[in-house]
């Protein structure tokens, strides 16, 4: 037997891949943003372009000197690819606080189950009955349409919380809906995956293999969750009370968490990404992992690993060749339409308000990259052909393109209002004496209560608490909009701070906050909610209007926020 060994030259040869590799899709990915399209469409295209679609097709010579096919030049990449695929799952379970979700259980569990199990019945159905020529295996046609129900259900989370971000409402209270229901669908959908993924690759998979596989998903999940979040919050309390350095210590706690459950999860029969996806959850728990460094784990694996994993895409299959219109068309629609319909099922059971319903639905719309690497594994698990595959990976960019626009679409059919009308001259205070959160949020609850009701003070300071205990409201930029709806409130009230200390707010880009928005509205007024607080993170998220906030004198203070919040509501009617 012939061993094969690492040569200098696949060391070179790798590294020039890298190189071109991570070029092209950060330079293009970065482009793409500008055009408020997700990174992952370019970073696609790059592999295409660069792989047997284009490159292959009509400059052989050069693809193959740059990425020939040789099995350890192969490897090489194809691992590089693996590493990325996993820190892509921790990543996402960072972004999901389970507990959070949990606690808001009334309508984003009756939200997310709704747009599980909905979207699956509504795929399932047409692919069982979908032509042989598009199966691997007649005898393989049920766990296909499984495989194909999973793959429509799961939502992409971050690129949704990217969407919402860049709307100003990820910190409004129809965000934090959004992000609980999609926390629990990701969860569901990935241990329905799992399941079904193991069950498969069982030669001959009896009943109590089955039960097992069944048990072992949901037992280590369970286990997880609570005794495995127990101990790794207190382990990483632990290491920061003897002042281990940050963010490393984080970093390398997590990515250890990762590699152990993934190592478990593989060893029990459940693929590894599942492993790795539930140590991101119970690192997302973890309240000693504080939002920086969040960002920093985040910023790693997008910049690097995910850019790369999606370009090898593209080298490992020839999207031309395996395309075919009916099944692209047919897939897009199946999963556009089965997660919209399943998230507004979902709502008209739920006490959400009619105001968001379309909104919300549009969040649940997008596969994005869960849905992607859900059909990579069916595919190299030959569960799927490669016409299928394509057909997934372009419905899921489709899916990812349509969900800015639309979202954009959905906030201008919403009646304009003035942002303005609700702050009072004496609801603005030039230099608040607060030192911290706690010390801010009752602050500026004691001047709404002046507005409402001495005797709201307490309630509306006790719910902005809560509130940022569930769900932080800094948006970065030194800024942070807490928020409350309150029963006995007639009108929404809106309340403006400006603080000298450094503010330790937990804010997205680690940055000290030092101008706080305090908005009260009636529990009913949903729509108003949504749109003041858009405003505000519209209007200030520009640097401009920062300094002028910061430079204006007490005088002057009240009549420049107005001027400002009214410009906001003007940009949002013209666009």
């Amino acid at each position: 037997m012939e061993i094969s060994f690492l040569k200098e030259h696949h060391i070179f040869l790798f590294l020039v891949q890298v190189f071109i590799l991570l070029l092209a899709t950060r330079g293009l990915g970065e482009l793409f943003r500008k055009w408020d399209q997700p990174p992952l469409t370019a970073e696609l295209l790059v592999g295409i372009v660069l792989g047997p679609t284009i490159l292959g097709r009509f400059l052989p010579g050069v693809q193959a000197a740059i990425f020939p096919p040789d099995e350890i030049q192969r490897a090489m990449l194809e691992t590089v690819a693996w590493i990325g695929i996993l820190f892509m799952l921790l990543e996402t379970g960072l972004e999901i606080d389970f507990s959070v979700a949990w606690r808001q259980r009334g309508n984003a569990l009756t939200i997310s189950m709704s747009d599980v199990f909905i979207p699956m019945i509504i795929a399932f159905v047409p692919c069982l009955f979908l032509p042989s020529r598009y199966l691997m295996a007649e005898h393989q046609r049920l766990i296909f349409a499984l495989f194909m129900a999973t793959i429509m259900t799961i939502s992409d989370m971050p690129l949704t919380a990217r969407t919402l971000h860049d709307l100003n409402l990820l910190k409004a209270d129809v965000g934090f809906l959004i992000m609980s229901a999609l926390a629990v669908n990701d969860i569901v959908g990935w241990v329905l995956f799992t399941i079904i993924l193991a069950l498969f690759t069982q030669n001959d998979p009896q009943f109590g293999s089955m039960l097992l596989i069944f048990a072992a998903t949901i037992g280590f999940a369970v286990l997880a969750l609570t005794v495995g979040r127990s101990v790794s919050s207190k382990s990483l309390n632990r290491l920061k009370q003897i002042n281990s350095p940050e963010p490393a210590t984080s970093l390398t706690f997590a990515v250890l968490l990762g590699l152990l459950f993934g190592a478990i999860t593989q060893r029990l029969g459940i693929h590894s990404l599942f492993g790795f996806f539930i140590a991101g959850v119970v690192m997302g728990e973890a309240k000693g992992m504080s939002e920086d460094t969040r960002v920093v784990i985040s910023q790693m694996v997008y910049a690097i690993f995910v850019p790369l994993f999606f370009a090898n895409i593209g080298l490992k299959i020839d999207f031309a060749a395996n395309f075919n219109l009916f099944l692209a068309v047919f897939l897009t629609a199946l999963g556009i339409f089965g997660r919209y319909i399943g998230a507004w099922v979902g709502i008209g059971l739920s006490t959400v308000p009619y105001a968001n319903r379309h909104l919300i639905s549009i969040a649940h719309t997008p596969g994005g990259m869960m849905a992607i690497v859900v059909a990579l594994l069916a595919y190299e698990s030959r569960i799927i052909t490669g016409e299928v595959f394509v057909a997934v990976v372009l419905s899921s960019v489709v899916s990812s393109i349509a969900i800015g626009p639309w979202m954009r679409q959905a906030m201008r059919t919403r009646a304009a209002l003035r942002t303005a009308i609700y702050l009072r001259p004496e609801a603005v205070l030039p230099a608040m004496s607060a030192q911290s959160r706690q010390d801010a949020i009752f602050e500026l609850a004691a001047i709404a209560a002046s507005q409402i009701g001495p005797e709201t003070r307490q309630s509306i300071a006790d719910a902005a608490l809560k509130r940022e205990s569930d769900f932080g409201t800094a948006i970065g930029n030194a800024i942070a909009i807490p928020h409350v709806r309150i029963e006995t409130v007639k009108r929404p009230v809106l309340v403006f701070g400006r603080c000298e200390a450094d503010l330790d707010w937990d804010a997205p880009d680690g940055r000290p906050v030092h101008m706080i928005f305090f908005l009260v509205t009636p529990a009913g007024i949903h729509d108003v909610h949504v749109q003041v607080l858009a405003a505000i993170a519209r209007a200030f998220q520009k640097l401009e209007n920062r300094r002028i906030i910061e430079q204006a004198n007490a005088d002057a203070l009240y009549m420049v926020l107005r001027k400002l919040l009214a410009q906001a509501d003007e940009d949002r009617r013209q666009k």
